[in-house]
């Protein structure tokens, strides 16, 4: 099973009263940045292939960490199965208060957030890594108690995401190293009372700055006149001495380097130990098709989350046919695509390419131009189905008899 929650912003006042109302409108976390605009909270569950199978709504100000549990709950009460159920989620949904509550007996796999100490010492540890099944990914993987739980940690290396990292990684250090050399020209100007001043001073700026090491370092005296008046201070003039700091940085490569070895990797655990690390990794992807749900919901071309209601209850209603929109259109993709797969045939993508795994929306815009119309010859009057094309009939054959007799 896999949750996922979008909100939605709307526009109004909504002034509710909580004592009578199932949800709040209101203020919370914008993903899409209006912070001006209330809210409400659509939570959705899903199974591996991406078809939705549970809702609830929650109040716009609702937390991630709180929905997460809510719905995970909400759906072993009512789901029921002879196999096991594994419950993926983001790493809002690992915390102690959620782990504690849902048992042992709940199965679950997530990514472990990095605010954990442990994920940090494993992330920055020279481990030694197995190739999984796919040779894209590799593991280590670690037997640990969190929340008074047994559970099987995974620190798994992603060669893609390393890539990615990797370049991001270097275009920041040349960026970084230009800010934090701006920074060291602000702490040589500075000037300071005493020498052991200037030395914590500096130690406080290269703690702040751990990718760096000074070099050419040193604390010059500067002695300056108390008195105004033109040319160099004289024997016995009075006079104040302060120090400041000359320095230059480099890179400390050690560091950079334990830097490099955070790099594509993330950890994830659960709380099932008989589970290979290979089917964990799997699932765990999986969770990726239900932001396929979320785009659905927010795409402007179904316009399916357009809200024009003043009542909260009339909003649940339409979140209730929202998800109902969305479960016909991931049942059609998912059949569409297993026919695809099971007869060998492929459609033509967005780039010109044959694929097995063509979405709905561009099946509905290769369909865009088909037109019915109607013939009169004599007294009897035909219709006819225009710009039908053989891979718009091979379509409709693989979606089955009723698709077909709807444009026969």
């Amino acid at each position: 099973m896999v949750g996922h929650y979008p909100n939605f912003s709307v526009s109004g006042e909504y002034e509710s009263d909580s004592n009578t109302e199932e949800i709040q409108i209101t203020y919370g976390h914008p993903k899409d940045g209006r912070w001006d605009l209330k809210r409400f909270v659509l939570g959705i569950a899903a199974n591996q292939h991406g078809i939705p199978l549970f809702l609830q709504t929650f109040s716009g100000n609702e937390s991630d960490k709180e929905t997460l549990r809510t719905i995970i709950q909400a759906l072993v009460k009512n789901l029921k199965s002879d196999e096991k159920v594994y419950h993926v989620a983001d790493s809002a949904f690992y915390t102690e208060k959620n782990l504690k509550e849902l048992g042992s007996h709940t199965f679950w796999i997530s990514h472990v957030p990095a605010t954990i100490s442990r994920v940090n010492d494993l992330i920055n540890s020279n481990l030694e890594f197995t190739t999984c099944s796919d040779v894209r990914y590799s593991y280590s993987e670690h037997q640990e108690n969190y929340a008074a739980i047994d559970q099987k940690w995974v620190v798994i290396h992603s060669t893609l995401m390393h890539k990615r990292q990797e370049k991001t990684f270097t275009d920041n250090l040349k960026k970084d190293f230009k800010k934090d050399n701006t920074a060291l020209k602000k702490l040589r100007s500075t000037e300071f009372a005493c020498e052991p001043d200037a030395h914590a001073a500096a130690e406080k700026w290269i703690q702040a700055h751990s990718r760096y090491r000074f070099r050419d370092f040193e604390i010059i005296p500067v002695t300056r006149k108390t008195e105004k008046h033109r040319g160099r201070p004289k024997v016995g003039d009075p006079v104040v001495i302060s120090f400041t700091i000359s320095a230059a940085i480099e890179y400390d490569n050690e560091t950079i380097e334990l830097e490099r070895l955070r790099l594509g990797r993330f950890v994830l655990a659960t709380n099932d130990p008989e589970l290979s690390v290979d089917t964990i990794l799997t699932y765990y992807k999986e969770q990726g098709k239900v932001e396929g749900l979320f785009r659905f919901l927010k795409d402007k071309s179904f316009r399916v989350a357009e809200i024009f209601l003043k009542n909260n209850s009339r909003i649940q209603a339409l979140a209730m046919i929202m998800v109902l929109c969305l479960f016909i259109y991931s049942m059609t993709e998912f059949r569409l695509r297993r026919e695809l797969a099971r007869s060998c045939e492929t459609v033509t993508s967005q780039t010109k390419k044959p694929t097995s795994r063509p979405t709905l929306k561009w099946v509905f815009f290769k369909f865009r131009r088909v037109r019915e119309f109607s013939v009169v010859i004599g007294n009897r009057r035909m219709t006819k189905i225009a710009n039908m094309t053989d891979e718009l009939r091979k379509i409709l054959q693989l979606l089955g008899p009723p698709y077909e007799k709807y444009y026969s």
